[in-house]
């Protein structure tokens, strides 16, 4: 049956004539006694389509396997990732996975310091914008070499401010994330970035905290002209960057200080001084847990966002 077939399928006509007998024969076979290769229905259960030229110039498309069904559509927004993953989705998720490796690798070395200055920047950032907008006064924004920070205010919701810190430095961690998907997201991204990185300045910065700021201007601007004039993905390389390396920092910063060990003075035994029934190590636990749903959510809106556009 196999032979047969083929035989029809691969007979070139010579002339019209033979080219209208041949489309004959052609109609006859598609019938429903047509002749089918006994594995379609399981081993190629997708519709195979091919293109075929003929010496005359004929063209036409052999469905060989048309009762399959059609290719799956892609809705927008993809919340259910239906069209992942593709080129694009398995380089963002193998970048992302190699800066995991190399923060694992490199944590203690000198190399990742100025990103974990940084993280203690969004940390401290994170304060003063929870100050801010519950009506308090930010007085100065200090970054030690220690890998500890102070924010100074005055007024606001204590209740708010507090645990914005490590639940902020999260947040920011999971936006850079989400907003590495897309060139113009990680441009706005890059851009806020500077712009915080600018107004820290205005609030006493001591001296680690301006060289800090100074610094990681000068290297996002430059990503962002290398990224505009010589290689377009740049930026959302940097943008992921920051977002794995700051989301990482908060889960580690977390279990390091509110789990392991209790410290007087941490945001955790500030929050067990508003609410003397929760422990600071519970608070720690809490923090933690949600540390890493923002991560896993940034990398999931981060998918949707790709496979939607």
């Amino acid at each position: 049956g196999r032979e047969s077939t083929r035989e029809v399928y691969h007979q070139v006509p010579s002339s019209i004539t033979d080219f209208s007998q041949s489309t004959i024969a052609r109609k006859s076979l598609s019938t429903p006694n047509k002749v089918r290769h006994p594995l379609s229905a399981t081993v190629f259960p997708k519709m195979f389509l091919r293109r075929r030229y003929l010496q005359n110039g004929f063209k036409e498309n052999l469905d060989l396997f048309d009762d399959a069904p059609p290719p799956p559509s892609c809705s927008n927004p993809n919340w259910s990732l239906d069209c992942c993953c593709g080129d694009e989705e398995i380089i963002f998720i193998s970048l992302m996975c190699g800066y995991l490796l190399a923060n694992f690798f490199l944590w203690n070395s000198l190399l990742l310091r100025p990103m974990k200055l940084i993280a203690v920047f969004v940390h401290e950032m994170s304060h003063a914008l929870a100050c801010w907008m519950t009506g308090g006064k930010v007085s100065s924004i200090e970054i030690y070499n220690n890998e500890g920070g102070v924010t100074k205010y005055q007024g606001g919701k204590r209740c708010i401010i507090i645990p914005a810190g490590y639940l902020g430095c999260a947040f920011c961690g999971m936006a850079f994330v989400v907003l590495s998907g897309d060139r113009t997201a990680s441009f706005i991204s890059a851009c806020v970035f500077l712009f915080a990185l600018v107004i820290s300045m205005f609030f006493s910065p001591n001296r680690v905290m301006l060289l800090l700021s100074v610094g990681f201007c000068v290297l996002t601007v430059g990503f962002i002209l290398v990224d505009r004039l010589l290689f377009d993905p740049t930026l959302q390389y940097l943008t992921l960057f920051y977002g794995v390396f700051i989301g990482s920092f908060s889960v580690y910063d977390i279990y390091d200080d509110l789990i392991t060990r209790t410290r007087e003075g941490s945001d955790a035994h500030a929050c067990h001084q508003l609410i003397p029934w929760c422990a600071p190590r519970c608070v720690g636990i809490q923090f933690a847990f949600m540390a890493l749903a923002f991560q896993a959510i940034g990398l999931y809106l981060a998918l949707v966002w790709m496979t939607s556009t």
